[in-house]
């Protein structure tokens, strides 16, 4: 983790500009093309949800921006970011996990199932392990969302959310929408736009 000197970043008057709204975040949905990805999970028998959230790691953790947090009004870059996802419970409660995020897709996997277990093993809403090092991420797969809002807490937040709809078939491609809330003080559309071109691109491996 390393502190960014705001004095002389070049986003020093966009950071204090959005950090003065009472709500800074701003947030887009965005259609993606995840056939390959759900053709590869069904081959190799694993979670689709697993495969696309690696794949959906795999591109925060390729960008800067979505590795900025802010602490105490200054802003920090995380070296890794990890997943924090909603689990369901078999009696339809949830748990956030702490998914330590690792470039291998099994290894991944293996702390996802970890965190699964944990869950399924306790009432506890909060991890043991927690932090800013995250993003916060749910997944919709009843609904065809095509917008969606996040609750906040009314407190200064820097931690991307993302949510995941219901995969539908067009009967040319299989699209899944992904719902992404970021703190304009760190995130621009631009960097939106970086990452979703690195999402769909890790999808399609």
């Amino acid at each position: 983790m390393k502190v960014i000197d705001i004095n002389t970043w070049c986003r020093k008057q966009h950071f204090e500009h959005f950090l003065g709204l009472k709500d800074p975040y701003f947030a887009v949905t965005i259609p993606f093309d995840v056939s390959k990805a759900y053709q590869f999970s069904k081959q190799n028998k694993i979670s689709f949800f697993a495969k696309y959230l690696h794949d959906c790691m795999r591109a925060i953790n390729d960008l800067e921006n979505f590795k900025y947090r802010i602490v105490n009004k200054s802003v920090v870059e995380y070296d890794v970011i990890h997943a924090s996802a909603t689990i369901m419970r078999e009696d339809k409660t949830f748990g956030f996990s702490f998914i330590e995020y690792n470039k291998a897709l099994n290894e991944f996997i293996n702390n996802l199932n970890i965190e699964k277990e944990r869950i399924n093993n306790t009432k506890d809403l909060y991890p043991p392990k927690n932090g800013l090092d995250c993003i916060h991420c749910s997944a919709l797969p009843w609904v065809n969302f095509s917008g969606q809002k996040e609750p906040v807490s009314g407190v200064l937040e820097s931690v991307p959310k993302l949510a995941f709809s219901k995969a539908v078939d067009n009967g040319n491609e299989l699209l899944m929408n992904v719902s992404i809330n970021v703190n304009h003080a760190l995130v621009d559309g631009y960097h939106i736009g970086l990452f979703s071109e690195k999402f769909q691109k890790h999808l399609n491996q």
